[in-house]
């Protein structure tokens, strides 16, 4: 899935994936986190002056009885106001332990 931005959001105003897993980790409290910027991977296309690119992989007992669509509401919710602070897409992996 991917979430885009309205306009470009310079580089230092980007959200960063140590805020990215501290907003994440308070809000799901999960037993696995990992956040990755893969923006590198992106240099040069379109999208990457727009804002970053970020891998969430989180377990969660937060997502126990949901759909993975249903899960990655959840997660999208949690970091709305971080997309529009700069995240040009969003990959997740939301599981239950």
């Amino acid at each position: 899935m991917s979430a885009t931005t309205s306009r470009q959001v310079p580089l230092a105003e980007r959200p960063s994936a140590t805020q990215i897993e501290a907003l994440l980790q308070a809000r799901f409290e999960p037993v696995r986190l990992a956040v990755i910027d893969e923006s590198q991977q992106h240099a040069g296309h379109a999208g990457a002056a727009e804002g970053s690119h970020m891998r969430v992989e989180i377990c969660s007992t937060a997502f126990a009885g949901l759909s993975r669509v249903a899960r990655h509401r959840l997660v999208y919710d949690a970091l709305s106001a971080q997309i529009r602070r700069g995240i040009h897409a969003l990959a997740i992996i939301a599981e239950v332990p």
